[in-house]
């Protein structure tokens, strides 16, 4: 049974609790209200948000717009290096103050009329205050301390930034817990330098890629690439683990750990595998091994809106900027260390075509999310089914499993509800 909040009740089994995760209802990926629901409870709720990577404002004077679900926002570094998010909303009437995606300028200035903040968000000027002449002007008591941008708490970790609305929410550490920390630091583990970004708009709910980056039986299903050149492979040793709360998911590989023999028995059906595909241009899959552990893909999901992966020699951020209950934006930072030397910049530049909205890796994936988008719409009272794996929230020490889904899911009815913590 489940409470208002989707919640189970007391007398539930473990196991029946668990399964409660495998039939989700459609309408999450196509109704207003929820829609409206995760703006205020999610991503304005007690979460985490990426906003940006250290390295994309390394200057004073920088800043980023970006997004956190759909409300602007603005990331900047003041003159003492210190990093800031604001609302991207003038105090006097509302309009964006950051028009530009980046650069770097002294202060913030709201074109409409011109109100002034510096980079920490604190007003610092607004013109004919005093009016012209002894006429207009605000009034008496006006202070520019009691108007400036709505600021936000802010932390990095290893050059990643997050932000929270939320007073509440824990330090950035505990959020993520131990696990999922230590595997941020494994590819986060020195300076870094961008090497470039994509954006990919997509016709479909954003939950729908969530699920996706949490699934890690698809790939060697719909991804030929993937498949057929051994980048990866369920056959592949490889753990999906989730952190104490089941908010964040990690997902790894090694390629290289699988029998060919018995990959030509497991997917000799698939359309997915086809050894008669070869490259003109092998380099494309040429690399170096530059972690200790072998490990050779990485998706870490961290809830709500950002993946950090590392697909052979590729690291990049992927981060979800929502657009609508049937649309949302992918950006792609993708990035290399900051003391990599002229051929491993290379290797990573060639690699980059591996991933990103045309990338031979992951160009399916968007497909993949907006004809799930296009089937359920007309259907809102339908559920899915998701249950590989055993149909629980639980970690595994294979690639054939959901569970990581039904960890997102379950956080999701906690926060947001289903349907009947709507109105």
């Amino acid at each position: 049974m489940l409470n208002n909040h989707g919640a189970a009740d007391a007398s539930a089994t473990a196991s029946e609790h668990d399964r409660i995760g495998c039939r989700v209802p459609y309408s999450v990926f196509t109704d207003e209200a929820y829609y409206k629901a995760e703006q205020e409870r999610l991503f304005r709720g007690p979460t985490w948000n990426f906003v940006a990577l250290e390295a994309e404002v390394p200057e004073p004077g920088d800043y980023k717009a970006t997004f956190i679900g759909d409300t602007p926002v603005v990331v900047t570094r003041d003159k003492d290096g210190g990093l800031h998010v604001v609302l991207n909303r003038c105090a006097h009437r509302g309009a964006m103050v950051c028009r530009e995606r980046r650069g770097n300028a002294p202060h913030l200035e709201c074109v409409y009329h011109q109100w002034a903040y510096d980079l920490n968000g604190d007003l610092i000027g607004v013109p004919f205050r005093r009016g012209i002449k002894g006429q207009g002007g605000m009034p008496a008591d006006f202070a520019l301390k009691d108007h400036g941008l709505v600021k936000l708490r802010v932390e990095s970790l290893n050059g990643l930034v997050f932000a929270t609305f939320s007073e509440e929410v824990e330090p950035l550490r505990d959020y993520l817990g131990p696990l999922i920390t230590e595997h941020v630091e494994r590819i986060m583990c020195r300076p870094v330098k961008i090497l470039g970004n994509q954006r990919q708009f997509i016709h479909g709910n954003w939950k729908l890629y969530a699920e996706n980056t949490r699934d890690p039986y698809h790939a060697s299903l719909l991804h030929l690439f993937h498949n057929t050149f051994g980048l990866y492979r369920s056959t592949q040793t490889g753990k999906c683990v989730m952190d104490e709360n089941k908010r964040h998911s990690l997902l790894f590989s090694m390629a290289g750990s699988n029998d060919a023999e018995r990959d030509s028995q497991v997917y000799q059906e698939s359309r997915s595998f086809d050894t008669s595909f070869t490259l003109k241009d092998p380099s494309l899959l040429a690399g170096r091994s530059e972690f200790p552990d072998g490990i050779t893909l990485v998706i870490l999901a961290l809830y709500p809106n950002l993946i950090l992966q590392q697909i052979s020699n590729t690291l990049a951020v992927r981060q979800i900027v929502t657009r609508g209950p049937d649309s949302f934006e992918l950006v792609w930072t993708q990035f290399g260390y900051a003391d990599d030397d002229p051929e491993m910049d290379a290797i990573r530049l060639k690699q980059s075509n591996l991933i990103g909205p045309a990338g031979v890796i992951s160009m399916e994936d968007g497909e993949a999310v907006e004809i799930v988008q296009q089937a359920v719409t007309p259907d809102r009272g339908a559920k899915s089914y998701i249950a590989m794996g055993g149909g629980g929230a639980d970690d595994a020490d294979h690639l054939v499993t959901e569970g990581a889904i039904i960890g997102f899911w379950q956080n999701y009815r906690k926060m947001v509800g289903f349907e009947e913590a709507l109105p």
